[in-house]
């Protein structure tokens, strides 16, 4: 653990608008125009004769979809990511709308995060388009405050990848975090702690992570709105109102204090996959459709864990219905496993404890309780099992899912 008198120098590098940023590699002729990301197959661009494309516009969009990300010129008409796209469409209908295409994407970040270890590789993953990283062994990072290794940073990136990234140092994640979100997009930020009341006291308090809607919501209740307002307020007013955990990290945090160290290394949580439906499906009229997908998704996780090397112990579903309420349910297992059959089944268990009287617009399966092949033990040989019951005997994609219901 870092010491408050301490020099260390950590970077926030957040690749701009990046899901979009990529498919304008592959489509340069939509540079500058609102374009969203979030569409299915059926909104690939169709090449014409002459060479040229034609796009799919927002306005002819029908369904449920909800957006994955824009670009910034749509984002000025008040598009944003995880957007309703019938919403989007009435705000910018004329925007255009590429289908989604996470495989190029975690190619990108793939090229971008290894240009970074190129440079410096003590980097924090935290997800396929931003990365912390520990610049403080940086031979020279320390004398100008990082700007020399912040530009080389980007250079790096853009010559691995043709993308821009937006950068902030400083002495914290916290800070960094924040400051690299002050001079979107194409952005190098350097941030001192004599810099806190000019440059980051004047942003709304919703914009620090782990101020969420409901903590930001309260906070402008009592009258702080800002982080400085927070800053202004005494620490027992802030424990008084959020309790002795939350409001002295409320209180640190408004001053830029912030302990956490770049960490190399982490287990997954779970892992999942889920699918938005074009339109609603109803559990017993559309039972066909449901029990493929469904099939499909558990049978997608477990090459997921399979290429990961993983084995789950706790299967789970989540579904939104119609109403967009949600729920989870999960099932623990006598064993670990990464079995597309064993992880359907148990996904099936979950199922019979949900009312499917409501249509779904999303279905999801998740792994939880994860340990590495590598670490579990060997089960030993059990004796020759008996006959399979015809429904264990059946394939995969012929067991019925929503049959019961």
């Amino acid at each position: 653990m870092y010491s408050l008198g301490e020099r260390r120098l950590i970077a926030h590098l957040d690749m701009d608008a990046f899901y979009a940023s990529v498919e304008l590699l592959r489509y340069p002729d939509l540079r500058g125009l609102p374009v969203v990301i979030g569409g299915g197959r059926r909104h690939q661009p169709e090449t014409l004769p002459d060479g040229s494309r034609r796009y799919f516009r927002l306005r002819d969009y029908t369904g449920r979809g909800v957006l994955t990300t824009s670009t910034y010129e749509a984002r000025a008409l008040g598009v944003f990511s995880a957007m309703g796209t019938m919403k989007a469409a009435q705000l910018a209908p004329g925007a255009i709308l590429l289908p989604v295409d996470f495989d190029e994407y975690r190619r990108y970040s793939r090229m971008f995060k290894a240009a970074v270890r190129e440079i410096a590789p003590h980097i924090e993953d935290r997800g396929i388009d931003e990365i912390y990283i520990d610049l403080s062994d940086v031979p020279g990072a320390l004398d100008d405050g990082g700007r020399a290794v912040g530009r080389w940073l980007k250079d790096a990136v853009r010559e691995a990848t043709g993308l821009s990234c937006s950068i902030g140092i400083t002495p914290n994640k916290l800070l960094s975090k924040l400051a690299s979100e002050l001079d979107k997009p194409d952005g190098l930020t350097l941030l001192g702690f004599e810099d806190i009341p000019a440059r980051i006291w004047p942003l709304a308090a919703r914009k620090v992570n782990g101020i969420g809607p409901k903590a930001s919501e309260k906070l402008a209740a009592l009258g702080l709105r800002t982080v400085g307002d927070i800053a202004a307020a005494q620490p027992d007013f802030l424990v008084r109102h959020f309790g002795a955990n939350y409001g002295r990290w409320l209180h640190d945090t408004a001053h830029g204090r912030d302990q956490r160290e770049v960490v190399t290394h982490s287990e997954p949580v779970s892992i999942s996959r889920e699918t938005t439906f074009e339109r609603d499906l109803h559990a017993v009229r559309d039972r066909a459709t449901l029990s493929g997908i469904f099939t499909e998704l558990c049978v997608e996780l477990a090459g997921d864990l399979a290429r990961k090397g993983y084995a789950s112990k706790t299967i789970g579903i989540k579904l939104r219905f119609d109403d967009f309420k949600s729920v989870t349910r999960d099932l623990t297992l006598p064993a670990h496993t990464m079995d597309a059959r064993t992880i359907r089944r148990a996904a099936g268990e979950c199922l019979k404890r949900v009312d499917l009287s409501r249509r779904l617009r999303l279905l999801g399966v998740r792994a939880g309780a994860l340990a590495r092949l590598t670490d579990l033990v060997a089960p030993i040989a059990a004796p020759e099992p008996p006959p399979p019951r015809a429904e264990e005997a059946a394939p995969l994609y012929e067991l019925p899912l929503f049959a019961q219901h």
